[in-house]
């Protein structure tokens, strides 16, 4: 087996990355995060991208300073299903946390679903704890372009930082 090193970079999310970010989610979640995009610019949130040296995106997520006073939540973070478990969800995840950081904020939040193990032991492997539990739902598109609700049980984890 050969060991294949990348030097990847983080980056705000640019609406020119979208046709790229197919793997991220439904055509519906993809043509949104135009909206996440001008969201980051009023800097209501940072939108990241993790990208390879020729600047592709192969990880996304948000993090969203207006859910909680005093702290970033951490929300729609995804890797590139090929290469999920090579460390670039804890580059992202490390890398949102420096963008709260940088704000004075001393807390990182977030919502991992229930049914999603291996994100919530990756979370609980760089110190998130969990506080609590809420419902979340959203709109996803099916292979036929027809919305269909999503609803599932999130345990709420957070970080201090400080």
């Amino acid at each position: 087996m050969t060991d294949i090193r990348l030097r990847l970079s983080v980056r705000d999310l640019a609406e020119a990355d979208l046709p790229a970010c197919g793997w991220a989610g439904s055509p519906k979640h993809v043509r949104e995060l135009v909206h996440q995009i001008r969201r980051a610019e009023a800097g209501e949130v940072d939108y990241l991208a993790v990208c390879t040296p020729a600047g592709l995106p192969v990880a996304v997520g948000g993090v969203d300073y207006t859910v909680r006073p005093g702290a970033g939540t951490l929300w729609q973070l995804g890797v590139l299903p090929a290469l999920q478990s090579c460390g670039i969800g804890t580059f992202l995840v490390g890398s949102a946390e420096q963008r709260i950081a940088a704000r004075g904020l001393t807390r990182a939040e977030l919502g991992v679903e229930e049914d999603n193990p291996r994100a919530r032991a990756l979370y609980e492997r760089l110190g998130y704890r969990a506080f609590g539990r809420e419902p979340d739902s959203w709109d996803v598109e099916t292979e036929d372009g027809s919305l269909q609700r999503y609803e599932t049980m999130c345990t709420l984890m957070r970080k201090d930082l400080g």
